[in-house]
């Protein structure tokens, strides 16, 4: 068990991880002197070093999580839900082709996953920088493109076509359920696991109250958006299901996961890990 007072926290250098940690990495709340030390990564990257167990809190992918199970656990909050609304499948007016050719954030992305459970996976994918789908897809690199992050709300002022939602597709496939995408997970040899999932939490509930501020250190990764729109995307998924997944997040977590495993898209691994 390690007793070291530094936590390394790695997260997306995106507006809602960065509303989601600004009070804990910046000494808003009660730290319970432990200094927290961010380290900001593509979510595919983050899978990635996950596997080497590389920070003590990470973002991951959901679809990444049952690779790690052994060294992390996840966390009940931090958790990226939409619902209703999720990744989407975009190309240049082009109309659903599985003999397509499929540009993808990351094969171990949960946005990666759902492709698959609603397309099988027979496609032809590929793994590009999440930011750098748009313009490959535009330059006719690749038919198709999944967006994440801001690209699920910009998609139309570029030009592209919606191929489809897969937070609306996921929703009325499970008759309702929201679409888990991220969770934050602890690294098993970290004490305080308790304490650490108690001052996220209040780290989440801090930025709620002091919206403008946390707002204005999420501005540094917006990547072009104007602060209404900033603040439309963290409001996306900061939310309810980030707070605590409840009893309908973990119902679509669970939901994924046998799905997945039922397809042979993941390992087998207990439900009691959640």
């Amino acid at each position: 068990m390690t007793n070291n007072k530094t936590i390394t926290i790695g997260h997306s250098p995106d507006p809602d991880d960065a509303f989601m940690f600004y009070a804990m990495s910046h000494g808003k709340i009660d730290t319970h002197g432990y200094n927290f030390e961010e380290h900001l990564e593509g979510i595919d990257s983050l899978n990635k070093r996950a596997l080497n167990k590389e920070f003590h809190i990470s973002a991951v992918s959901l679809h990444q999580f049952p690779y790690i199970v052994s060294d992390y656990r996840i966390m009940p909050v931090g958790a990226s839900m939409g619902d209703g609304y999720g990744p989407v499948l975009v190309s240049m007016g082009k109309d659903f082709d599985p003999n397509g050719s499929f540009a993808i954030p990351g094969d171990r992305t949960t946005a990666a996953l759902y492709l698959k459970l609603r397309f099988g996976d027979g496609l032809d994918t590929h793994e590009e920088e999440f930011d750098a789908i748009e313009g490959l897809v535009k330059e006719g690199k690749y038919d198709f493109g999944m967006l994440i992050h801001e690209g699920q709300m910009t998609y139309e002022e570029q030009g592209f076509k919606l191929v489809e939602d897969m937070g609306a597709w996921w929703r009325d496939d499970t008759g309702g359920l929201p679409i888990p995408l991220g969770v934050n997970v602890v690294r098993r040899d970290v004490e305080d696991h308790e304490l650490m999932t108690k001052m996220l939490r209040e780290a989440i509930s801090w930025g709620f109250d002091n919206e403008e501020e946390a707002l204005e250190y999420s501005m540094k990764y917006a990547r072009g958006l104007e602060k209404e729109r900033v603040l439309e995307f963290v409001k996306m998924y900061v939310n309810d299901f980030t707070l605590d997944l409840g009893d309908r997040g973990r119902a679509a977590v669970k939901e994924l996961m046998n799905r997945a495993k039922a397809k042979g898209y993941i390992p087998d691994f207990s439900e009691s890990e959640f």
